[in-house]
């Protein structure tokens, strides 16, 4: 968020935060909810790249497009086994995962 927004919401007497914060998620939380998003993007890239549709990846792993749309958005109910799986159906390697799960922003 840019600093002027920032200090016109908190001057309106709106408090600024995080999304973990919001939630009320552990640092533990908030690394597995983003190495989710990383594997997630990791996928929808991956399946762009090897022109399939979402259809296509469906049949390849035996699941449902709808699935497959839930595992690219970041659906909650979405495993991360669910999503290594479907990568590695996509000819990920395990080191195309940990680089996709290395992007995961670092909390300083």
């Amino acid at each position: 968020m840019r600093a002027d927004k920032r200090e016109r919401l908190e001057a309106a007497g709106w408090r600024v935060g995080s999304a973990e914060e919001f939630l009320g998620l552990s640092p533990q939380e908030a690394d597995y909810v983003q190495v989710k998003l990383a594997l997630s993007l990791a996928l929808r890239e991956r399946r762009l790249q090897s022109e399939l549709t979402q259809a296509d990846l469906a049949r390849l792993v035996q699941s449902s497009q709808s699935r497959i749309a839930k595992m690219e958005a970041g659906d909650p109910g979405v495993s991360v086994d669910l999503l290594m799986k479907s990568l590695l159906a996509l000819g990920a390697s395990p080191r195309d995962l940990a680089r996709a799960i290395d992007s995961v922003p670092r909390r300083d």
